[in-house]
């Protein structure tokens, strides 16, 4: 199908899916949303066209929908799981969410979406550890004829059904870019210490990738990435490494986790008002970061609706609905300048959210 009938198709269903859902404030809290979606679909290179996404009103059965993420070891996925749990709740479907318990556990994914997918999930959503290492199974699932939404981190296979993630290249970039502006070409050099998250990662090569992009000609002057799993204590070493050998620098950068642990580590050393921090991307303890002062700026990649659409997505593919195949929310800057504009409820999970793994 054409993109302009896709488009035309998708405008149809969500003139009715807005009239079914007048009826539920709860519904109408989150859609019709700003987003955007990549033509052709899947495309590295793709151009990026602005939507309103409007979901399903409802399924037309209670399909059996498996989730499974990298960790939650941060707010970030916890933010995932708020979305995807509240929308199968909306839509009326059953979900299982899977822990892998961290990026080092592939093996511990892989045999979770295939138990998964053994005890009858009609439809499988990955936030994927690996970008390829999940390729082998997902041609098993595509043999099987189920469903597979991309969400959030981006996976490198033809067997992909729909994606719902937004561009971590431009995170990445959108960061840099914040930086390059504030220290343009021909200013006082400032040195950068960079954590992207875990090597081989999809989502932190493109991050770093766009970071770099972003900065070049400016007076920014990074250091070499220092990778890392996404945990608390993993990124903490990492920074108090980085400061006890680079006691110049001007800027922590990097993933969420590293923001969170650093603004403790530089108040402890008396560094926190010569060293500023900045995050890639969004969760509560960065957003309170912003509120307070103690971290600069972080990109909204909107997570809660990322995983709200996967789960509407995937509903669409099991009930043979028109889908956009590759849709994610706007990416916008936050900082102190516009932090009280924001829609919380759209881009963080709210506050007391504890982890919830089934919907009946």
């Amino acid at each position: 199908m054409n993109g302009s009938i896709l488009r035309a198709a998708l405008t149809a269903s969500t003139i009715t899916a807005s009239l079914l859902a007048c009826s539920s404030a709860q519904a109408a809290d989150w859609f019709p949303y700003k987003a955007e979606y990549t033509e052709p679909a899947f495309a590295a290179d793709g151009k990026k066209i602005a939507m309103d996404y409007v979901p399903l009103s409802k399924a037309s059965k209670k399909w059996d929908v498996c989730v499974s993420f990298p960790h939650m070891k941060d707010a970030y996925w916890l933010g995932v799981d708020y979305g995807v749990v509240e929308e199968a709740k909306r839509l009326g479907v059953k979900l299982q969410v899977l822990d892998a318990g961290g990026y080092t556990n592939l093996a511990n994914q892989l045999s979770q979406i295939e138990n998964c997918v053994a005890r009858g999930a009609n439809a499988v959503v990955i936030g994927a550890i690996s970008s390829d290492g999940l390729n082998n199974v997902l041609k098993t699932l595509a043999a099987k004829k189920i469903p597979v939404v991309d969400l959030v981190n981006g996976i490198n296979s033809p067997d992909v059904s729909a994606k719902s993630l937004v561009s971590f290249y431009t995170m990445g970039y959108s960061s840099g870019e914040y930086l390059a502006k504030k220290h343009p070409a021909n200013s006082a050099p400032v040195k950068v210490a960079w954590f992207p998250g875990p090597a081989g990662a999809g989502w932190v090569e493109a991050a770093n990738k766009g970071f770099h992009d972003a900065i070049k000609g400016s007076a920014v002057k990074v250091l070499d990435p220092k990778y890392g799993d996404t945990g608390k204590e993993a990124q903490s070493k990492l920074v108090e490494d980085v400061l006890q050998g680079n006691p110049d620098v001007s800027y922590v950068a990097g993933t969420a986790v590293t923001a969170e642990a650093s603004t403790s580590i530089l108040r402890s050393r008396g560094l926190d008002k010569k060293i500023q921090i900045i995050s890639f991307y969004m969760t509560p303890g960065v957003y309170e970061g912003i509120q307070k002062g103690r971290i600069v700026a972080a990109p909204a990649d909107s997570m809660v609706i990322q995983g709200r659409i996967a789960v509407d997505q995937a509903v669409r593919l099991l009930e043979n609905k028109e889908v956009s195949k590759h849709v994610g929310p706007r990416i916008f800057v936050v900082d102190s300048s516009n932090i009280k504009s924001v829609k919380l409820e759209d881009i963080l999970p709210p506050p007391g959210f504890k982890p919830v793994f089934d919907v009946k």
